[in-house]
């Protein structure tokens, strides 16, 4: 079964006053209620939203829970970018009986409904914000980041547009907090290798579309590279207008910070070509992607699943192993249990193999360092990337001793 709720009206005062079917009264056998928080209608709507349930789905169908003996609803709910409403939304679900809260693309959003998850002892998978504070000072134990960070961001493909020669940059960056970490974590790794940042701008988000004017600005700084701290319609378009301003073909490099495969889709590999970029999903990496990506398409007409897409497939199928493993009493009174019981347990699944959740929240993959195909590389559709480098887990995030988190002992 499924409630669908796309539209949460202007403030959380409109997202509690909302009606949804009380979730509290428990059917007979193991029932359980999956919320998708995402963005169906905006920037991110291409890399979460509908896919991202899609994604869901495909995990419980995958684990098979009906014929487990499962009950599981699934619904979905609009945060539009907005901090305030996302909480609000947050707040009514965990109070009508949902389980599990996931995917909420947008940084604000997703650090605002961790601290409703804690107060409320509900569980949490964050697959689509970037920002690490979600496993470091603003980390809980009912909390876990799935997928990628501004962390792994910033020193995969920042890290390696500097040692590419890349050395003075300049920044236009989505004015909240994930812009500002990922420009901030980045400018430290050029300062660190000798480079240096010689200016840029904040933008208003999530309102602005026509970034013409900071692209001049960004043209004139005499920057080797433009670096986009943003994402989503926002990256496409900020790249898209570059590429009509000859931002581009005058030899200076964009660093996107943050670029998904749907995003090249959208630009098109005329204009996307020769990227870097960094992702730690990608659907034709490997006989097991494939397969995954060949099961879900069908629920995802005409949209190929991101990474954090993915990673809402991933950490619901581990979500499900971890309430199998404790029980269906136990995990439907208590979020940390469940969260507790998902780090103890190694993940596996076919989007991103063998992995693990390290004791801050932090599910540890690889990273990879693609460069997107010419046209005349790509062979079939969606088939965008080369393989530059690969990350190992234990390298691509944090060390656990710099990131501040509560939760890990001394």
């Amino acid at each position: 079964m499924d409630v669908t709720r796309r539209t949460i009206l202007g403030s959380a005062a409109a997202a509690t006053a909302a009606s949804l079917p009380i979730l509290k009264a428990r059917a007979a056998g193991k029932f359980l209620t999956i919320g998708v928080c995402s963005d169906f209608s905006g920037t991110y709507s291409d890399v979460g939203g509908e896919t991202s349930v899609a994604c869901v789905r495909q995990a419980l169908e995958d684990y098979g829970a009906t014929a487990k003996g499962y009950n599981v609803k699934v619904i979905k709910g609009d945060h539009q970018n907005k901090p305030d409403v996302g909480a609000g939304l947050a707040r009514q679900w965990f109070d009508s009986g949902v389980d599990l809260l996931i995917d909420v693309p947008n940084s604000a959003v997703g650090l605002a409904i961790a601290g409703v998850a804690a107060a409320k002892n509900k569980a949490y998978i964050n697959s689509n914000a970037a920002t690490s504070a979600l496993t470091g000072p603003k980390c809980n134990a009912n909390t876990i980041h799935w997928t990628y960070d501004t962390y792994m961001l910033s020193h995969s493909t920042g890290g390696a547009m500097v040692a590419a020669g890349g050395k003075s940059w300049y920044f236009i960056t989505a004015n909240y907090a994930f812009g500002q970490l990922l420009r901030d974590q980045t400018s430290a790794v050029i300062k660190a290798a000798g480079g240096t940042v010689v200016g840029g701008v904040a933008y208003p988000f999530p309102q602005t579309t026509d970034f013409s004017s900071f692209l001049v600005q960004a043209q004139s700084s005499g920057a080797q590279v433009l670096g986009l701290a943003n994402a989503g319609k926002d990256t496409v378009n900020s790249i898209k207008q570059a590429h009509q301003f000859g931002i581009t073909q005058s030899g200076m490099k964009i660093a996107g910070l943050l670029i998904y495969l749907n995003d090249v889709h959208g630009m098109g590999l005329d204009i996307a070509q020769g990227l870097v970029l960094t992702e730690s999903f990608y659907w034709n990496m490997n006989d097991k992607t494939r397969a995954f990506t060949k099961r879900v398409l069908p629920k995802t007409p005409n949209n190929y699943p991101s990474m954090a897409q993915a990673g809402c497939y991933s950490g619901t199928l581990h979500f499900m192993k971890a309430v199998d493993a404790i029980g269906i009493d136990a995990a439907n009174k208590s979020g940390i249990a469940i969260v507790e019981q998902m780090k103890k347990m190694p993940t596996d699944d076919d989007a991103f193999g063998h992995c693990s959740v390290r004791e801050d929240g932090r599910f540890m993959c690889p990273s990879y360092l693609f460069r997107v195909k010419k046209p005349g590389e790509s062979n079939i559709p969606w088939d965008y990337y080369d393989l530059l480098h690969t990350t190992p887990a234990d390298q691509t995030f944090a060390p656990l001793a710099t990131e501040g988190c509560p939760l890990v002992k001394a």
